[in-house]
């Protein structure tokens, strides 16, 4: 005689009370945990009703939820359903920038974590990054440099371009870390690099920074380019301490809030 057994149940019952949350919280654990894959549809609302030992209600608030966190997406037709939301590097820089924004620090240690960072991705960029990624940097750069010496400069495109540099070089690294980080870091921090490009003496010295940093990654000069981006960071610190001055705050506000 042969015994059929069922396949094992993804979900277990839930206790009555918070029920939702319990329901939300055991998805989410199978997405995270690799049981539920990117694109894969969950079961039937009736099927999770049996699994979770629950009503309709209690799926489908927990379903809204998860939703709202960007970790499914519910489809409708013959076909529809909600399935597992694959996670870009949008949705991460999103929640990163949001995180950043509402736990803001001193402004020298946001320069100390660039800084690190900046030197890291240089290295990695040398050691990885092609020969022609190398010379289209540095074509973005000098782009960015004549932008900046033109009589009234569009400042707005300039922080989108210096943004994209920051980006490009991050992705020239080879590790998608420091690039999800960059991009997190781009959204959350812009306005930091905007304040040298609102004064001209430290936009014109900004800017041929960044051309010099570009000119030495092109070339594979490693401690030239370290060297570079180490000034960068003595004109932000310079900026920093002059605008403070001017406004008689230890702390420059723009440092505070991002672009409005």
């Amino acid at each position: 005689m042969t015994i059929f057994n069922d396949p094992p149940s993804l979900f277990i019952p839930v206790q009555a009370g918070r029920a939702s949350e319990e329901v939300a919280l055991q998805i989410e654990a199978a997405i995270v945990d690799g049981r539920l894959s990117p694109g894969e549809r969950l079961p039937s609302e009736r099927e999770m009703q049996s699994q979770f030992g629950t009503g309709r209600g209690v799926i489908r608030e927990a379903i809204k939820v998860l939703k709202q966190k960007g970790l499914l997406e519910v489809k409708k037709g013959s076909k529809g359903g909600a399935y597992i939301r694959r996670i870009d590097v949008d949705n991460v820089s999103e929640s990163l920038a949001l995180f950043l924004k509402q736990h803001p620090v001193e402004p020298e240690k946001l320069i100390e974590f660039r800084e690190v960072l900046d030197r890291t991705i240089t290295q990695l960029v040398i050691a990885h990054a092609s020969q022609r990624e190398r010379d289209d940097l540095m074509k973005e750069a000098f782009r960015l440099e004549a932008m900046l010496k033109e009589t009234e400069p569009d400042l707005i495109a300039i922080s989108e371009l210096d943004r994209q540099l920051n980006i490009m070089l991050a992705r020239m690294g080879r590790n998608p870390l420091f690039e999800w980080v960059m991009h997190a870091i781009q959204r959350g921090f812009s306005s930091y690099d905007y304040a040298l490009y609102d004064n001209k003496v430290f936009r014109e010295k900004a800017a041929a920074n960044w051309s010099d940093t570009a000119r030495a990654i092109a070339k594979g000069e490693l401690m030239r380019a370290l060297a570079f981006v180490g000034h960068h960071y003595v004109l932000l610190r310079q900026c920093i301490d002059e605008n403070a001055a001017l406004t008689n705050e230890p702390d420059a506000p723009f440092l505070q809030e991002d672009e409005q």
